[in-house]
């Protein structure tokens, strides 16, 4: 069981929307590396941990990426509130916005929706431990590219 503490643990303050921005963020609340494949990723695959303590760091793991995912979707939210329809229009936003208008949907940048495809568990703790370390190498790759 969770404790929830209603709270951000790195609260998020945009002063400035930026739809544009919020269409790469995406990604990390539902695209194929991100948060919501993540933590679903280790919380399933825990089970297959033959080794308790094993076990419990992909609890922690898989725990501590649901509150990024709920950091991700404050992200995206204070980027596209209040937005103009010129706003939207500029942006690229209006696929989007069709949709969802400003909700926060699970979906990877190019607009393909989470599913449970994006991840794997395969009861094979070192097949799963792999996939983890592949997704999370492409999370800090993406990462690396946006810094240069």
């Amino acid at each position: 069981m969770w404790r929830y503490e209603k709270r951000l643990q790195y609260p998020v303050k945009i002063s400035q929307t930026n739809p544009k921005l919020a269409q790469y963020i995406i990604s990390q609340y539902g695209g194929p590396d991100g948060e919501s494949a993540a933590a679903m990723r280790y919380l399933s695959q825990r089970y297959a941990m033959p080794y308790e303590k094993g076990k419990a760091i992909m609890t922690d793991i898989g725990t501590e990426e649901l509150g990024h995912w709920e950091i991700i979707a404050a992200i995206v939210h204070q980027l596209t509130r209040n937005l103009t329809p010129e706003e939207i229009e500029q942006s690229g936003f209006g696929p989007y916005y069709i949709d969802h208008t400003t909700g926060i949907w699970p979906q990877a940048a190019g607009g393909v929706p989470f599913n449970a495809c994006e991840f794997q568990s395969k009861g094979d703790p070192i097949t799963d431990l792999f996939e983890d370390l592949a997704a999370d190498a492409t999370i800090a790759k993406e990462q690396l590219a946006t810094k240069l």
